[in-house]
């Protein structure tokens, strides 16, 4: 679909824009260029009258996208991932961006069931209430299992979202395509790369067989963490379009009077839900990725339950030892470690000078441990050390401003629980003990048990090898492979075997 019939939309969205007073602060945050700020403005400007007015008392941009509606609004939430893109300015308005919208009829939603489980509603659940909470691409009904009288919560996605939100992403691809054409050396923008992580991330949410599997998997990496508890998905009841989970309630994270009331420890709480992310990211590398207050209720028996899978955050093992030895260094305040840290990654390009590195490292942290230790911050360390990094080189990381946006929005979350809290003091304990896992020796012995084990899935294509190097041996017309034949047979047996022993001794030593 993508191509000029689009233009109207652009003209809205631009519209829009200059009626809300956006369209500087946007154009500001993307540092774009001249020639962009003129085409922005010429498919706004004009057709003022045609924009949307929004809410006057939001900012200008949250007024705008909100007003644009559900896929715009979206695209905010995606973008205040990225202050990478937008700048920690926008990003930091955008973060505040809610998606609260009117909800559809209560009797759609069960038709929307109905055609999704095969079933009617009404023999599936012996109650089905209102929306209990509508957002941009979805809402929630509280319902009754008929079979077993269990509550659970039943996620339907509106009807017609995907076609909807198909016109608006394709409108963005064009968007991103003038912006490519007039401004093509832009820092910062990478305008078809944000609209493809966007289009990623929509598709994802789109498909709740997806957010369910999400769920699914982060609640068998924390099933045995005290403290924490996430609803469970109900299979039977859930498809493409509906998830159904176990209805999990208690007192929001966000209202302290609650909390208090219901006799809960803020302080324990502050502290409990930093070491569960940082738990998540460094020891499972899978975390939620949103997990501000909204996503956050206490149960009764003091439980942290986390909910909304849409928006889950991935680290590979190799880069979480990384960064938790970064981290691990700034805690000790050994500057030239974590510079040397990035040049054996590769983070930072070998011809920089590692000990100039160590001193803008340490321009970084010492302001940072200089301060009060209720304004210390982990994420604001993130972001500074981010920018440090691209100035030496290093290439930008979604997953890694990802791990920073949400560092941010969980001390945010302590902090507002907790404001005296001691942010490295806590994570202390959670990086030292990661570190102490997967760098020491025990770590060693298990890398070696997956390389042996790996070694040994060869077995089966040995004789075949073998086979083949000495059919080569055998053939006069290649004198010269023999040897390398011969070491080929040698180097395989030997791994092979080596592999084997080794996988023996070291299952017995685990």
């Amino acid at each position: 679909m993508r191509g000029p019939h689009n233009i109207i939309r652009l003209i809205r969205t631009g519209a829009t824009l200059e009626r809300t007073g956006a369209m500087n602060v946007v154009l500001d945050a993307f540092e774009a260029p001249k020639a962009l700020r003129f085409v922005a403005k010429a498919l706004g400007k004009p057709f003022f009258w045609l924009g949307y007015k929004g809410d006057p008392s939001m900012p200008p941009a949250t007024r705008a996208l909100t007003a644009l509606g559900p896929a715009y609004i979206k695209f905010g939430q995606v973008l205040s991932t990225r202050p990478d893109v937008v700048g920690e300015e926008m990003a930091l308005q955008l973060r505040v961006l809610q998606d609260k919208l009117p909800p559809f009829p209560v009797e759609e939603a069960k038709a929307e069931v109905e055609r999704a489980l095969g079933y009617p509603t009404d023999t599936i659940f012996s109650s089905f209430s209102e929306p209990v909470a509508a957002a941009s691409i979805a809402q929630v009904h509280k319902a009754t299992l008929a079979s077993t009288g269990e509550d659970v919560a039943v996620k339907v996605l509106r009807p017609g979202i995907e076609r909807a939100f198909t016109k608006d992403v394709d409108a963005f691809y064009l968007a991103a395509q003038i912006v490519d054409l007039f401004a093509p050396g832009a820092r910062r923008l990478r305008p078809i790369d944000v609209i493809e992580h966007f289009d990623g991330v929509v598709q994802g949410e789109l498909d709740l067989r997806l957010e369910s599997s999400a769920a699914g998997e982060f609640a068998a990496n924390t099933k045995d963490d005290a403290g924490f508890a996430l609803p469970m998905i109900r299979w039977d009841f859930s498809a493409r379009r509906v998830m159904t989970l176990d209805w999990m309630d208690g007192a929001p994270m966000g209202d302290n009077a609650a909390l208090d009331a219901a006799g809960h420890d803020r302080v324990d709480l502050s502290e409990r839900v930093l070491k569960l992310f940082l738990l998540h990211a460094l020891r499972d590398g899978y975390f939620h990725g949103d997990m501000h207050q909204g996503n956050l209720k206490v149960a009764a028996n003091g439980d942290i339950i986390a909910y909304d899978f849409g928006i889950m955050g991935h680290i590979d093992e190799y880069t979480r030892r990384v960064y938790a030895e970064i981290l691990f260094g700034f805690i000790r305040k050994d500057y030239k470690r974590v510079a040397e840290v990035h040049f054996e990654a590769g983070y930072v390009p070998a011809d920089k000078d590692v000990d100039e590195f160590a001193r803008a490292l340490r321009a970084v942290g010492e302001p940072i441990f200089g301060m009060d230790a209720s304004k210390i911050s982990m994420g604001r360390l993130l972001s500074y050390l981010f920018e440090v990094t691209e100035r030496f080189g290093m290439e930008t990381r979604t997953e890694l401003i990802l791990l920073q946006r949400t560092m941010v929005v969980v001390e945010g979350v302590a902090r507002s629980l907790n404001p005296n809290m001691n942010i490295w003091q806590v994570a202390a304990p959670v990086v030292t003990d990661y570190i102490q896992k997967s760098i020491g020796p025990k770590a060693i012995v298990t890398d070696l048990y997956k390389t042996a084990r790996v070694l040994t899935r060869f077995g089966p294509r040995l004789p075949r090898l073998v086979e083949a190097a000495l059919i080569a041996q055998s053939n006069p017309q290649e004198p010269k492979r023999t040897g390398f034949w011969r070491w080929i047979v040698l180097a395989t047996l030997g791994g092979l075997f080596a592999g084997g022993m080794l996988t023996l001794v070291i299952e017995a030593l685990l």
